[in-house]
């Protein structure tokens, strides 16, 4: 007994000087030996970082390699997404499809806040004349499937690719805010109008100010000082997905995994779920029943009265049927969505191509910089709050290895190796070509495999297309537990389908 006690503070002992010397090195710089976070050694912080929060409504989705491209026979012979392997990083992604209801939120605010440019507002309009056709009576839709309270929880539609990106800056800088609400360094303001609104990108550059209840101490001076993007308090931005995040994250391998934990799939998909058919498997009482919201025939949307299959003639609720194995909602059928790819009909033309783009594979780069003063410093924000941005020119990158301009939407489509894409002239595709992703309530099932692609102009919409956000994840990426910060999980049950 007594060799187990002195065992016992023996290792406690050595814990505490372990856990002493691990204090020390951490408050101290490896490189210098400099300490952090005190003025005496200048000041230079070092935060105790738990980790990249999760923000509102969005799931981890932990990264992987994949195989990119169709997971059927290619029925419309246009081989325009050819399987390859790729790795995708860990990001984020919203459980479900926006909702009509977080989009007029987000109408709401720009009305109430941009006073002097009415205009803001109507040009975020969702196109409700989407629902018209010649030969159909869906002019009641026209009124009702946007405001009317029996679609909140439906996605919206009608919304063109740019209008999606808008509404992700919109939400970032929401976000962000209610953390700087929930850390005590704001207090709310609902008073904020046209320039005078919080854009995370002004704040940090120092161009907005807020209603400051109580700012970060500042080690240097003693006094206060504002949030830094340093110090890991405010998330990255909302943005939709990239087309290799989106296909990856839908088909969600990680539940076709070994038992033995090799790096191994056990099997292939062709949707979100197991199988080969858009029906339930398992023998149990939902045996049969429809996995999705599509279009199973000419005429048939929903089933039969008294036994409707999806239960759902046009989109359904955003929280309809079973997620997927990373928990997002409706990654087949309900709403295409838009992805953040500009479309082209060969997503790899070469084996040049497969080697060099194999990890975060992703056509629409426009790298751009801020506008600066003759001072380095960002110039006077825009009359919305924004800070101003350029397009990089190719000048200024001729000497750079590994791009060489600003703009490559068109990368390789002007040499002897490709195809020119002369819009009007060869083809509908342009650099305003954008991706669309999964099956619609009006498809048919061949659309809800992930691998499945089709095109739009990004200033198009349409009744059976919506969107939703993503986020880079930043640090590990396998996440992390807790954050150490404001979770946003949301606490409403998730609400599955109960088939009937």
């Amino acid at each position: 007994m007594k060799v187990n006690v002195f065992s016992m503070v023996s290792l406690l002992g050595l814990f505490l000087m372990i856990s002493a010397c691990s204090k020390r090195n951490n408050d101290r710089s490896s490189a210098t030996g400099w300490k952090y976070n005190d003025p005496e050694y200048g000041g230079f912080e070092k935060v105790d970082y738990a980790g990249q929060p999760t923000g509102p409504n969005l799931v981890l989705i932990e990264g992987g390699t994949f195989t990119m491209g169709l997971t059927q026979e290619d029925v419309t012979y246009e081989w325009n997404n050819i399987p390859r392997r790729v790795t995708v990083s860990s990001f984020y992604m919203d459980e479900t499809e926006v909702s009509n209801i977080n989009y007029r939120e987000y109408v709401f605010w720009l009305g109430r806040v941009f006073k002097s440019y009415p205009d803001v507002a109507r040009k975020a309009l969702p196109d409700t004349l989407v629902w018209r056709e010649e030969l159909a009576y869906n002019e009641p839709f026209v009124e009702t499937y946007f405001r009317f309270p029996s679609y909140d929880e439906y996605p919206v539609v009608g919304v063109s690719w740019l209008q999606a990106k808008d509404y992700c800056k919109w939400r970032t800088d929401r976000v962000n805010e209610m953390i700087l609400i929930e850390k005590g360094i704001f207090n709310p303001n609902p008073d904020q109008v046209d320039a005078e609104n919080f854009d995370t990108k002004s704040y940090l550059a120092g161009q907005y100010q807020g209603n400051v209840r109580k700012n970060l101490p500042d080690i240097t001076t003693g006094g206060e000082r504002s949030v830094r993007f340093e110090d890991g308090i405010l998330l990255p931005e909302y943005r939709l997905p990239t087309e290799a995040e989106w296909e990856y994250a839908a088909l969600a391998l990680k539940g076709k995994q070994s038992v033995n934990g090799d790096e191994l799939y056990t099997d292939k998909r062709f949707f979100p779920w197991d199988g080969n058919t858009a029906r339930y498997k398992r023998r149990d009482k939902y045996m049969g029943n429809i996995m999705a919201n599509f279009k199973k025939a000419g005429g048939d949307y929903m089933g039969m009265a008294g036994k409707l299959n999806d239960h759902s003639h046009i989109p359904g609720p955003v929280r309809t049927f079973w997620p997927n194995d990373f928990g997002l909602y409706n990654m087949a059928g309900n709403v295409s969505e838009w992805v953040e790819d500009v479309f082209r009909p060969l997503t790899a033309t070469t084996l040049r191509d497969v080697e060099n783009h194999d990890l975060n594979p992703f056509r629409g780069n426009e790298f751009k910089e801020l506008v600066l003063d003759e001072s380095g410093v960002p110039v006077e924000k825009d009359s919305l709050g924004m800070l101003r941005y350029q397009m990089v020119t190719d000048s200024a990158v001729t000497e750079r290895e590994n791009y060489n301009k600003g703009g490559v939407k068109d990368f390789r489509d002007d040499d002897s190796e490709s195809v020119e894409y002369a819009y009007g002239k060869y083809s509908l595709i342009s650099n305003k070509s954008r991706v669309i992703k999964g099956g619609s309530w009006s498809d048919r099932l061949f659309w809800l495999s992930p691998g499945s692609r089709r095109f739009k102009d990004e200033d198009k919409s349409d009744r059976n297309i919506g969107f939703r956000c993503a986020m880079t994840r930043t640090g590990g990426p396998e996440g992390n537990e807790d954050a150490g910060g404001l979770e946003f999980k949301r606490k409403m049950p998730k609400q599955k389908r109960s088939f009937k």
